[in-house]
């Protein structure tokens, strides 16, 4: 049975005083999750606002990657199946 869903990912960041701080929302439209991360520049560093953007919302995508993957593992567990489950495993 084919199944084709559409989810919405929003990416803000803000930068203030050499920190770099991304948000990630994930709308799934049951569910929203939210990461966040952070990036830190160095005061003896460069000032290259990209490195700092890509740093951070690195981070919040992986926070959220990491939401994700529990969810996945409390869904599993909550359906019943087999304990050797894993969120990683690949379903097909």
């Amino acid at each position: 049975m084919p199944h084709t869903v559409e989810w919405k990912v929003r990416l803000y960041l803000f930068e203030d005083e050499g920190t770099t701080k991304a948000r990630v929302v994930l709308d799934t439209r049951d569910t929203s999750l939210t990461g966040h991360g952070t990036a830190r520049r160095n005061p003896e560093d460069d000032d290259v606002p990209e490195i700092g953007d890509e740093l951070a919302a690195g981070r919040a995508l992986h926070d959220l990657g990491d939401q994700l993957l529990s969810a996945a593992e409390r869904d599993i567990k909550g359906s019943g199946a087999s304990p050797r489950a894993r969120p990683h495993a690949v379903w097909g």
